[in-house]
């Protein structure tokens, strides 16, 4: 029973000091000056200024990522063909969200998006130069799937192409992918960048 006693009272006091006179006087508190709140590291938040621990914080940038995603795509040089060249003229369909989105302070950003982009350019036809036009459709694609980037061509109805010369035309014209997935990578930057 001795034993039990002195296992109880050996633990309860285990963190408990003995001795009064060991132990550091409590701190006395004093009055922060401005210039001590100055001196004090304030931590690299990300985010608002309101949002300081970075709990969560959501940014709507469909307005800048619509707006410069068109930009970047009209922005491209016109492509030589063997039979001809083709630029594209305007972004018709820019459909999507993108946000960012800081989680324990740590950023994160993301998009889906569609598109519709006009072209035009010159062919060689059957030895004779044939203006063309026609679209680009873009189905769904979002943050981090760029590879797997698809497109559709549509080249624009003309009296005087037959349906070979179209899927001929369409074939070459796919080659505005690369180029397309290029700028859609520095978008993709951009907004990881904000």
């Amino acid at each position: 029973m001795e034993s039990e006693v002195a296992e109880k009272q050996s633990s309860y006091t285990y963190w408990v000091r003995q001795a009064k006179e060991d132990a550091a006087p409590p701190p006395v508190p004093r009055r922060l000056s401005a210039n001590d709140i100055s001196m004090q590291s304030q931590p690299n938040a990300l985010g608002s200024v309101w949002n300081r621990a970075g709990t969560w914080e959501e940014k709507n940038l469909n307005t800048w990522a619509s707006n410069r995603i068109k930009e970047l795509l009209t922005s491209m040089s016109s492509l030589e063909f063997s039979c001809g060249n083709a630029e594209i003229s305007e972004v018709t369909k820019c459909v999507g969200d993108a946000f960012l989105v800081t989680v324990r302070n740590k950023k994160c950003a993301g998009y889906t998006y569609e598109l519709t982009l006009k072209f035009k350019g010159e062919w060689l036809v059957r030895e004779e130069k044939k203006k063309i036009k026609g679209d680009i459709d873009i189905p769904e694609f979002s943050f981090g799937e760029l590879d797997d980037l698809q497109m559709e061509v549509r080249v624009g109805e003309s009296t005087d192409l037959v349906p070979q010369d179209k899927t001929q035309i369409s074939g070459e014209l796919r080659r505005f992918l690369e180029p397309i997935r290029a700028k859609l990578l520095q978008f993709e930057q951009e907004l990881k960048d904000r």
